[in-house]
């Protein structure tokens, strides 16, 4: 299982499950981070949060925390 934390700069990975319950998970649902979205990681922070991603066409900074409940291949 590899997460969108574990993700290197410059990769495309694809989103296969979205981990975490209630209000947390419906946060990252909204942001347009669905199963089967393409995610495109633009840069990572020096200390590795946040990390900036390109989905759906538009860029967006997710926490660490966030980054590491979607399951990515």
């Amino acid at each position: 299982m590899k997460t969108l934390k574990e993700a290197k700069v410059g990769e495309t990975v694809t989103v296969v499950k979205l981990h975490g319950e209630g209000a947390v998970k419906r946060r990252i649902m909204d942001m347009g981070i669905t199963k089967g979205v393409e995610i495109y990681v633009r840069k990572v922070a020096p200390l590795g949060d946040p990390v900036e991603i390109t989905v759906r066409g538009y860029e967006l900074s997710l926490r660490k925390n966030d980054a590491e409940m979607v399951e990515v291949e």
